[in-house]
């Protein structure tokens, strides 16, 4: 029997030939290819390959078959006596895919290009705000800047409510 366990989405799941996986909700099409590139674990039989994190060249090709919400789940928080009744629900969003074949080669991932296209945008962004930019020298740097200088204030006395004395000094910077 071969198989492997893919992680999508900060989780791992095993990935069998010819059956179905659930995933979190996946940005794709229903009826589209979809290769899964992070695979931890490879076993073919015997043979067990165990990756450093991942194992290199090897990929799971799936279908996305369908986008369903799982089962609801209803969230009820109470504190008696405080009139604190909150009722929430939700349902998880998933993506059902088609394990199609397991092994070397390069599948178009659209997955992977999807999380990479806000990473891409985010240092295009970054270097785009760096070169609009002046760079400063250490020159103007020190002419904007005004020296700092301490001053004592005088001491001051207070009365505490049970009678004592006590003084303090601050210090303040300019």
């Amino acid at each position: 029997m071969k198989y492997a366990i893919v992680e999508s989405g900060g989780k791992q799941y095993k990935a069998v030939e010819g059956e179905t996986i659930e995933v979190d909700r996946l940005p794709v099409d229903a009826g589209e290819k979809v290769g899964l590139e992070r695979v931890l674990m490879l076993v073919d039989g015997e043979d067990i390959t165990v990756g450093t994190p991942t194992v290199n060249g090897v990929q799971v090709s799936t279908t996305v078959t369908e986008h369903f919400k799982g089962p609801k789940i209803i969230v009820f928080k109470y504190r008696p006596k405080e009139r604190i009744r909150v009722k929430n629900g939700h349902r998880q969003r998933y993506t059902r895919l088609m394990v199609d074949a397991i092994g070397a080669g390069k599948i178009a991932s659209k997955v992977k290009k999807a999380e990479e296209a806000p990473a891409e945008k985010k240092a295009e962004a970054k270097a785009e705000k760096k070169e609009t930019k002046a760079p400063a020298t250490k020159e103007k740097k020190a002419e904007k800047a005004p020296a700092k200088k301490t001053t004592a204030k005088k001491a001051a006395t207070t009365s505490s409510p049970k009678g004592k004395k006590t003084s303090s000094t601050e210090k303040t910077e300019k």
